[in-house]
């Protein structure tokens, strides 16, 4: 129960034990699901007004009281806002600075101007990988493709042979590495160990990216063999100016990294208990690691490259108003699911997965697809099968508890189609038609998510 302020109660208190049978906790959940795909897709409803009221109907639908329809929704979204809304702040932060000095075009150029024309595919599934690591998804891809289309123009190859690596890269790590916000909302609503998700999901994410990336890419090139669209070759060809060195730029990318995953390596070798092992510990923990690559990112791509503190200070405001929306939908997400947990319908849905002998990491990521599918929303599949995954995550180990968040993130990201923003995002800045978009971007998708779905399975049979 939270405290009341001025004499009101802001919140209810959740109830603790499931309020309707079984049949009708599944029905509420099937029921609240499908109000939500109906509201984003037919409806247009934003995804946190449908999350919203998908939860209340989830809620009363589970008998609970509608005057407590919202109170599980209140108190996930401010959980959740609190823990991964600041991570992706910060995240937010840093890939700002690294746009803005234009440190990311420093860090893709120079990779590929040791490259020889043959070897471009893999450097550009390269260079999204390194940068994929701390950029959203959408800044990534706004970045790359001015970048593909020169590749491709200068060196005379098919667009979608640099295209298709450069987007496999930014996908893998956007559904499968934190700091992005799927992984993370997973990690928060699983209770899974961060530093480990991480070097899991890079395991991962190698082989993923050189599978549906520069391996597909091939094929691909043949059956949709398109030049690069002029409209985009001026503005890329214009990108100019002072850029901070290649080694500062990488840094910055790799700091985060770096820091979680020596807190991991401390934990693992029984050494947090000693005096290097706990500053290694507090500056390995997602916040502080973050904050602290944020507060070195103002610095070397700021400061250091001649800009004021007052320039600083508004680049560093600009980075908030583009991930608003994210913000609003991871945490109208964490409300729903903690809708889920609070009403039972977590424990029914697992023990239904767990009678039926699927195997769980299959079971998350079958779960993932069909909301993704669905919805066409990453972070709703994510954040729903995560939810409906939470229970029986309780009896697995630590390393099976990340792999259930690479799972669910593999799940998230399959076959991108016509309800994704993403789809027409593509579609537009490669100058495809529809069938061709369907024949390398959609397929290159569901060639990320079967891909990851073999590397978790396979990490899973030896850790």
């Amino acid at each position: 129960m939270l405290p009341a302020l001025d004499g009101v109660q802001l919140l209810a208190e959740a109830p603790e034990e499931p309020v309707a049978g079984t049949t009708q906790l599944v029905l509420a959940a099937v029921v609240s699901i499908v109000l939500i795909v109906v509201l984003i897709i037919w409806v247009k409803m934003h995804p946190f007004f449908a999350l919203m009221l998908g939860s209340a109907g989830m809620a009363v639908a589970a008998n609970i009281p509608y005057t407590d329809a919202f109170a599980s929704f209140s108190t996930g979204l401010g959980k959740t806002v609190g823990g991964v809304g600041v991570l992706i702040v910060l995240g937010a932060v840093i890939g700002q600075f690294l746009t803005e000095s234009g440190g990311a075009d420093e860090i893709v150029d120079t990779i590929l101007a040791k490259t020889p024309a043959k070897r471009l595919p893999w450097a550009m599934a390269f260079a999204a990988f390194i940068i994929g690591i701390p950029l959203f998804f959408e800044v990534g891809v706004v970045l790359l493709i001015p970048i593909v289309m020169l590749v491709a123009k200068r060196a005379k190859l098919p667009v979608i042979l640099v295209g298709i690596p450069a987007l496999a890269g930014l996908s893998a790590l956007h559904g499968l590495v934190p700091p992005h916000p799927g992984p993370l909302i997973a990690i928060d609503a699983l209770d899974a160990n961060l530093g480990l998700t991480l070097a899991l999901g890079l395991l991962v994410a190698i082989p993923t990216v050189i599978v549906a990336g520069p391996i597909l890419a091939k094929p691909m090139a043949k059956w949709v063999p398109i030049g690069a669209p002029e409209k985009l070759l001026a503005s890329a060809d214009e990108q100019k100016g002072q850029r901070p060195r290649f080694a500062i730029a990488l840094s910055v990318v790799l700091m985060p990294v770096v820091l979680m995953l020596m807190m991991t390596a401390v934990e693992a070798m029984g050494m947090d208990e000693t005096a290097i092992g706990r500053v290694l510990v507090f500056i390995g923990t997602p916040l502080q690691a973050l904050l602290i690559t944020s507060l070195y990112s103002m610095w070397a791509l700021g400061l250091s490259l001649g800009k004021s503190a007052s320039e600083v200070a508004d680049e560093t405001g600009a980075a908030f108003a583009p991930i608003a929306s994210i913000l609003l939908i991871v945490g109208a997400g964490g409300g729903f699911k903690e809708t889920l947990v609070n009403s039972g319908v977590g424990d029914v849905i697992g023990e239904g997965i767990a009678s039926s002998g699927m195997p769980l990491l299959l079971a998350g990521w079958v779960v993932a697809v069909a909301i993704r599918v669905a919805t066409g929303s990453a972070t709703v599949a994510t954040i729903t099968a995560a939810g409906i995954m939470a229970p029986l995550a309780t009896d697995l180990s630590n390393t099976h508890v990340a792999l259930m968040v690479l799972a669910i993130g593999a799940g998230s990201v399959f076959l991108s189609h016509v309800n994704d923003a993403g789809f027409w995002l593509v579609k537009e800045y490669f100058g495809m038609t529809v069938l061709q978009t369907f024949k390398t971007w959609s397929l290159m998708e569901c060639a990320v998510s079967v891909v990851g779905l073999i590397g978790v399975l396979l990490l899973g049979l030896v850790v």
